[in-house]
């Protein structure tokens, strides 16, 4: 199934997953993936890295299984040190397999890569892919300003020419202040962006990778997120659930305020994704 239709029937709920370290064992996303099944997600994103050749077979064949699964799968696909050849082979593979959902990225910029400058934003791979198939693109957005844009009105800018080359609809980075999103949500449908936004959730499990990841995307932490942290840094368990709690409470305010979707980074944590789902379902379906 192609994702847009989803979005014309109600608030989409869907997860993010990676693909195990080199050094795990592939049933160890499988049995996330049993358990992710069993909540009934509308879609599953799989991460795809950005290092170059080669490194999307796993994302591939975990799609398969997320598709084997009954769900609907969608696969990132960063451009920045891939060739057009290499795009080309990723997206053949796509349509054998019968993967009609493409999350279009630029992707990081690795210093210690030369990107191949065929494909250097994301609006080229996506009007790239919008000429090879009938594929569902979904595009990414930072309602704090991506990293790289000097401000929010370029970055604004430069999210309308991905939009007009052909993307479907967005998922947003995470964030933890949902006024943030909101102020973003008014800018882009100002500037006429009028595709399905969704609203990306990670939920605080650990404080380390948390701290990570906001140094990666640049998100902010609201003053109330940070007394948690500090609070119980020191007690994973209560960490955990006040992560959890935190971001149910996001949800729930996103969805009262017609949130297009919510997309859930699992962290391939299939407890915390099930805590989460059963505290929302209800309201996501109502």
């Amino acid at each position: 199934m192609k994702i847009n239709e989803i979005f014309k029937k109600k608030t989409v709920f869907s997860f993010e997953v990676f693909p195990p370290k080199q050094t795990s064992s592939i049933d160890t996303i499988y049995r996330t993936l049993d358990e992710l099944r069993d909540l009934e997600p509308d879609f599953i994103s799989v991460t795809f890295s950005a290092g170059g050749s080669g490194n999307g077979a796993l994302a591939c064949e975990i799609a398969s299984k997320i598709k084997e699964n009954g769900v609907t799968p969608m696969v990132h696909l960063p451009c920045i040190n891939y060739t057009k050849a290499e795009i080309d082979s990723v997206l053949s593979e796509f349509k054998a397999r019968d993967i009609k959902n493409i999350l279009a990225l630029r992707g990081d910029v690795n210093p210690n890569i030369e990107p191949k400058k065929e494909f250097l934003h994301a609006s080229d791979l996506v009007t790239y892919i919008r000429s090879q198939g009938d594929f569902h693109i979904a595009g990414a957005c930072y309602p704090e300003c991506h990293p790289d844009a000097h401000s929010l009105e370029e970055d604004i800018r430069n999210l309308c020419i991905k939009v007009d080359a052909g993307v479907d609809h967005l998922i947003s980075q995470l964030f933890f202040d949902n006024e943030s999103f909101y102020e973003f949500r008014y800018r882009a449908a100002s500037a006429g962006i009028n595709v399905p936004i969704e609203a990306g959730i990670m939920p605080v499990v650990n404080k380390n990778q948390i701290e990570r990841m906001v140094t990666t995307c640049g998100a902010s932490l609201p003053r109330k997120f940070v007394r948690i942290m500090q609070k119980y840094e020191h007690n994973p368990e209560a960490l955990r659930d006040a992560g959890i709690a935190y971001a149910v409470n996001q949800i729930v305010d996103l969805v009262a305020s017609g949130v297009d979707g919510i997309h859930l980074y699992t962290m391939n944590n299939a407890y915390v994704a099930r805590k989460i789902s059963d505290a929302v379902s209800g309201i996501i379906n109502a």
